[in-house]
């Protein structure tokens, strides 16, 4: 391995959830694998037939971004909201996994990464022998219009301004810089719970969706109110969850970004829309091996932090 760079990682064991499908309101039961080093990650539907089961986890592979990131195949395949585990698997720095779930729908848990994270830190990790790679920006790329935008500059490691503004007082307009993937991801990021507003309930309901939707897996929005019990879990909570789902979406590049994202009311929708704008174009980015990163700060994760935890 080259000095400076970092190598691939893998989990170290088994480990599997039940939690209910946000959209279908099913149970859905989720395992991951570890998996052979340069394999990505990639998703089995264990309740379809072999031919259609895999999907390979990839920014080419979405097919739908309403409301959730979607991914498919060729076989018409799909598995949405993949963006809160792909974020958990980004922070955690998983290159290698081999996801099994029994329905379309990756279980959406509390609403967060924070339940995925403590999975992988349950299971563990292990390096492996082949050098981990990253997609480094080499020129400006923006995608989105006058309301929304979503670029990427050249930089030497990543970063994510993101700003969201919302016609209602208890969002209101926020804004935050996350730099750090690793230890910052895990006590600034991942918490943070999707959410909506309640006066969009009925209409998701009545389209088939949102079933699986509560207090429990959401921050519901009432005009200038919280409607959960325990209420904000950060004051910004919506702008980081914000975070965590491009964080998620831009891991879907096969790998870590290198560069400076702002991002201005981004969607998934913008997210995905980027990654095809980068990689459109050849002159916009490189396949590099991956630099180890500034941060100094060592984060355990394994068995031991998740029986402190437990």
């Amino acid at each position: 391995m080259t000095a400076g760079t970092t190598k691939q990682k893998t989990l170290k064991a088994e480990i599997g959830c039940t939690g209910v499908a946000l959209h279908s309101g099913c149970e859905t039961t989720l395992t991951l694998k570890p998996a052979a080093e340069n394999t990505g990650i990639r998703i089995c539907r264990t309740d379809l037939l072999n031919g259609a089961r895999e999907i390979i986890v990839n920014w080419n592979n979405v097919v739908d971004t309403r409301l959730a990131t979607t991914i498919g195949n060729d076989h018409g395949s799909t598995v949405s909201t993949v963006e809160h585990l792909a974020a958990a698997l980004a922070g955690c720095e998983i290159d290698n996994v081999l996801i099994e779930v029994d329905g379309p729908e990756i279980p959406i848990m509390d609403g967060s990464s924070a339940p995925f994270v403590f999975l992988i830190e349950c299971a563990g990790t292990v390096e492996q022998s082949a050098v981990r790679t990253a997609v480094k920006i080499l020129k400006p790329v923006t995608v989105g219009d006058e309301t929304r935008s979503l670029s990427i500059l050249p930089a030497k490691e990543f970063s994510l301004a993101f700003e969201i503004d919302f016609d209602s007082s208890a969002i209101d307009r926020q804004e935050r810089t996350f730099q750090r993937i690793g230890a910052d991801f895990k006590s600034d990021i991942a918490r943070a719970r999707t959410f909506g507003f309640d006066h969009e309930v009925e209409a998701l309901r009545s389209a088939g969706l949102a079933r699986g939707g509560s207090l429990d897996n959401a921050v519901v929005v009432s005009g200038d109110k919280i409607l959960n019990e325990g209420g904000l879990r950060f004051d910004d909570e919506f702008v980081r969850h914000k975070i965590l789902d491009c964080v998620g979406d831009l891991y879907l590049a096969g790998g870590p970004v290198i560069g400076e994202v702002i991002a201005s009311k981004s969607g998934h929708a913008l997210n995905n829309a980027l990654l095809r704008a980068v990689f459109a174009d050849d002159d916009a980015w490189v396949r590099i091996d991956a630099p180890q990163s500034s941060d100094q700060e060592t984060v355990q994760i394994g068995r031991a932090s998740c029986r402190e935890r437990v």
